[in-house]
């Protein structure tokens, strides 16, 4: 549906260009499309339709405000240090919303993470940092925590066996986390990114009573990609 819906946009944007280069050339209209500061749709369309495709808002969210600044910056409505004035209040507040965010509509996900970790069980520990770190596991997978830092870790579990409902606890700074995950469970994400993101593409069990898979991602300028 978000694929579809992000191709309905960008036709429509192209079908509105063609039309009036168009008439345009025909000398029907004379609209100038490139205004002072057309540059900036280039960041501004993109970013739109992300928002549109990601869960993950607030790093788009950044990304359009800068591109909507440079364009009113360009056109004389604001100034260059009002901007550096206000850069810092704006991201605190968009970051501060997206924490509030998370945390109203993704409480009875944490509250089950919290029981997990409750009860001590033992923890696997995965780490990347400025290196490549690769892992199939074919036994049990329990408990774990991943940390990339300036490196990437891909865990393959397709082969392994989940026996009962665990945490994965991943941090990305400047790197990435890959999880391939087996079809006979189910997996929730949850993800605190700034400038990253959390993808998760896995598909479901239609077993209801599958085990669960959840993912409290952290990213900092890197992502988690679940499949």
């Amino acid at each position: 549906m978000k694929k579809g819906c992000n191709g309905l946009i960008l036709g429509i944007i192209l079908v509105l260009i063609g039309i009036i280069l168009g008439l345009n050339a025909l000398e029907i209209t004379k609209i100038n499309i490139f205004f002072n500061g057309w540059w900036t749709l280039f960041i501004i369309i993109p970013i739109l339709i992300n928002l549109i495709k990601n869960e993950e808002k607030l790093d788009s969210f950044i990304w359009l405000l800068i591109g909507l600044l440079l364009l009113l910056i360009v056109n004389d409505v604001i100034s260059m240090d009002l901007v550096w004035k206000l850069s810092i209040p704006v991201v605190l507040f968009l970051i501060g919303l997206s924490i509030i965010y998370k945390s109203l509509t993704r409480s009875k996900d944490l509250k089950e993470i919290k029981k997990i970790i409750s009860k001590d069980k033992e923890m696997t520990y995965y780490t990347a940092t400025f290196s490549k770190n690769l892992v199939k596991v074919d036994e049990e997978f329990i408990n774990s925590e991943i940390n990339a830092v300036f490196g990437e870790v891909v865990i393959d579990l397709s082969g392994s066996k989940i026996k009962e409902d665990i945490i994965i606890n991943s941090t990305t700074v400047f790197g990435g986390i890959r999880l391939i995950v087996p079809k006979d469970v189910i997996v929730k994400a949850t993800s605190t990114s700034i400038f990253g993101g959390t993808n998760n593409k896995a598909i479901d069990s239609e077993n209801k009573n599958a085990k669960i898979i959840y993912v409290n991602a952290t990213n900092v300028f890197g992502g988690t990609d679940i499949k």
